[in-house]
């Protein structure tokens, strides 16, 4: 029995190690994720930035009302299919940082139900035996 509790708490204390080296490695992977989009963020801003600042100059050069409208309907096209393709990429990096992320945890929760198996399948060989002795006990009196 004290053999049985000391691998229970070995096996307790490898999966414990396993799983914050796996969790460290998850938050390592968000933290990057984190990072990136946070960089793409801050790439768009500054091409926003210049853009809206470019349409500003055409937009005071223009001498008609045509060339207004004409101004003024290029940058909204422009400015909503990068805006777009921002969000896309964005939604793309997110995803990527959430599948990357969950990979070691995935490995978390199949060391899980593995470790619970095996226990299950050990208490059950233990009652069994139990209850075979206690057959025995009971025939034999």
């Amino acid at each position: 029995m004290r053999i049985d509790l000391m691998n229970m708490y070995d096996d307790a204390s490898k999966i414990t190690k396993e799983a914050m080296d796996n969790s460290m490695k998850s938050f390592a992977v968000m933290t990057k994720g984190m990072q990136q989009i946070a960089a793409e963020t801050q790439d768009y801003t500054k091409r926003a930035y210049e853009h809206q600042a470019s349409y500003f100059e055409r937009l005071m050069q223009s001498k008609s009302f045509d060339k207004t409208l004409e101004v003024q309907t290029e940058f909204a096209k422009s400015a909503y299919q990068d805006w777009v393709a921002q969000a896309t990429k964005i939604g793309e990096i997110y995803a990527d940082t959430a599948k990357e992320a969950y990979r070691p945890l995935e490995s978390n929760a199949s060391m899980a139900v593995a470790t619970g198996e095996a226990t299950a399948e050990k208490t059950v060989r233990k009652a069994e035996a139990a209850a075979d002795k206690a057959t025995s006990a009971a025939k034999a009196n």
